[in-house]
Order: structure tokens, then sequence, then C-alpha cells
């Protein structure tokens, strides 16, 4: 169907030429009675009239179009650019011109958006760095000042109050490694020395290396009915513990007294290995699951629970997969528990 609103400079000035030459040449015949004249007029008359419209649009709206497109790209036009306004732009239909300017504000849009949510994550994590290095370092405070003012001449207090601000201490010095792991890993610094092994040793050593806090919260550990098989996997060992091993922690943290964990492993591909911890313990809010693997980021229920860490296990595991050229992943569920899973290379030849 013919649609004039898609047409063209040109076009449109032809098609308003048109629309003006027949009925004048047209009237110009029947007065004159002579073809030759008429045909003559609606000549004279369409070019006359496509010069002057296509001029008036060209020169007064394509102009103004023109400074639009000048504005969203915010710079002085190249000569591909200056080439494009003249010969590529006045061949566009007002609607496609339309389109464009809508892309582009839909685009500033989305980029306004991330800036809006980069500030308020900045924001949220400045207070999160504020509170977990003022709750050790106000601790350790608390406890000098004790000493100072008698507290060291007595054996009952002195000893105590030291072991404490020496577990503060720790606690402020495995905060500031974290940091700086994870800003090492987040610049890209992070080398990996990749080789094979089997991942459920790996998983095994985690666990024994956590069973005791595992004991004291009655929580049992244990590999899923049919991956009891060792799998080797590609990776840096190294790393991959550190990994594990976090995640059978959190699992721990927020399990259920006489709960349990599970790992499973599995082959997705000859390629790929997907490795899973699962726990039945508090579970995790949908709402909350995109958030997770942020920095310092806990979930209102992990913050009413009586949890220490530096806040930055799960940013670091993030970093840490994806540095291997994989992808880590949650599921959860209130009250039914969560599982979190990542990928990685399978044994790899030679």
């Amino acid at each position: 169907m013919f649609q004039t609103k898609n047409l063209s400079p040109k076009k449109l000035a032809a098609f308003t030429a048109i629309i003006l030459s027949v009925p004048i040449s047209l009237g110009i015949y029947l007065l004159e009675g002579q073809w030759l004249v008429g045909l003559v007029s609606f000549a004279v008359i369409f070019l006359g009239s496509y010069l002057l419209i296509f001029s008036i649009v060209q020169n007064f709206i394509y102009r103004k179009i023109k400074l639009i497109y000048k504005f969203i790209n915010q710079t002085k036009a190249t000569r591909r650019e200056e080439t494009y306004y003249k010969f590529i732009l006045p061949q566009k239909s007002i609607d496609e011109v339309r389109e464009d300017v809508e892309a582009w504000a839909k685009q500033r849009r989305q980029e306004v958006d991330v800036l809006k949510r980069n500030e308020a994550y900045r924001r949220e994590f400045l207070q999160n760095l504020s509170h977990e290095l003022k709750t050790p370092v106000f601790a350790i405070q608390g406890y000098i000042d004790t000493l100072l003012n008698g507290g060291l001449e007595n054996p009952d207090i002195n000893r105590r109050f030291l072991e404490k601000a020496g577990k503060n201490v720790e606690r402020l010095a495995n905060l500031l490694q974290d940091l700086d792991a994870i800003s090492k890993l987040e610049r890209g610094e992070l080398k990996l020395s990749k080789q094979n092994f089997v991942i459920q040793e790996v998983i095994r050593e985690a666990f024994e290396s956590l069973s005791i806090k595992a004991e004291a919260a009655e929580i049992d550990f244990s590999f899923k009915k049919g991956c009891e098989k060792p799998v080797i996997v590609f990776a840096d060992k190294e790393k991959v513990q550190q990994v594990v091993c976090n995640l059978i922690d959190n699992a721990i943290k927020y399990g259920k007294a006489g709960g349990h964990i599970v790992a499973s492993i599995y082959k997705t591909d000859e390629q790929t290995i997907l490795i899973e911890i699962s726990d039945n313990g508090i579970g995790i809010p949908e709402k909350y699951l995109d958030r997770i693997f942020e920095r310092f980021y806990r979930t209102s229920g992990g913050r009413n629970k009586d949890v220490k860490g530096s806040g930055l296990g799960l940013a670091i595991c993030k970093h840490i997969i994806e540095a291997h050229g994989h992808t880590i992943h949650v599921r959860s569920k209130e009250d039914v528990g969560t599982t979190i899973g990542f990928t990685l290379d399978g044994r790899k030849e030679g």
C-alpha cells in the first residue's frame, strides 16, 4: 500500500508536484483545447513545483535534521560524516530519521540507567567497606583502651582481651588480603597454573579442612549417588580449591542444624564439567539471587545470622571461575536450600 509518510524528500517533492501539476495542466487543456499546451503546462508546473518543494525541504527541514544528527554525535563532523549528511541523509524518510533519533534516545536512557546503577553500587560498596573495616578496628580499639585503663594489670582480663584483639586483627588482615585479591582479579592480573586433577579429591579435601566447623553445626557431607567416579578437570587446582572451600563454608554457615551438603559432578559434554555444591539450609529469596556475587553483598537473612567473613568470598569465586573462561550460577529457594554450580574444562590430553 502506498504511504506518503515513508517518502524520501525527492519522492515527497515529486509526489506533491504531480498533485499540483495534474489538475492545473488539465484545467489549461480544457480551457485552451490543445493537448500540446496542456502537456507543456504540466511539464513546466511539475518541474517548477518539484524544484521549489525539494529546495524548501532540503534547505529548511533537512538542514534542521542535520543539526539534530550533529547534536546526537556531539562531535565535529568528519569528512565521512559530512558525506553522509550531504548524500545519504537526504535519501531518508522522516520516519527513518525519527527511528534513528528514537534509537539514540533509547541508548542514552540505557546509559543513564547504567550510570545510576553504578553510582548506587559505588555508594553501597563504600558503605559496606566502611562497615567491614570499622567493626574489627573499633573492637581492637575497645580492647586496647580497656587494657590501658587498668585491665592490663588484671591477669583474668589481659590475656582474654589480647586474644580477642588478636582475632580482630586477623579478621582485618583477611579482609585486606581479600580486597587485594579481588582487586587483582578485576584487573585481570590473575595468573592460572592449569593442570589435570580429579575434582572429587579437591572437594573431599575442602570438606575435610572444614570438618570441625561442619561437625559443630551438625552438618554432614556426601557425593550425590552416581557422582563418586573420578572426573578429571583441567584448571588451576589451588584456585579451584579456594572456590570449593568457600562454597562449602557458605553452605555450613547458612545451613540448618542436622542438615547436609551434597556435591555433584556432571559431564555436560566432552569438553565441559559441571560441579555443584548443594545444601538444605535457609535458602536465598529470589529477589536477591542476581546480587549474591557482588562484593560485600549479604541478604537480609544472611545479615541476621551470626556469621563472620569478609563478604568477598562469592565475588572472588566468580572472578576465579570467569578467569578460567567459565561461569558460576545459583539456584535457591527459601527454607529449601541453595545450589551453587560452576563449570570447568575437562581433561586436556598432552
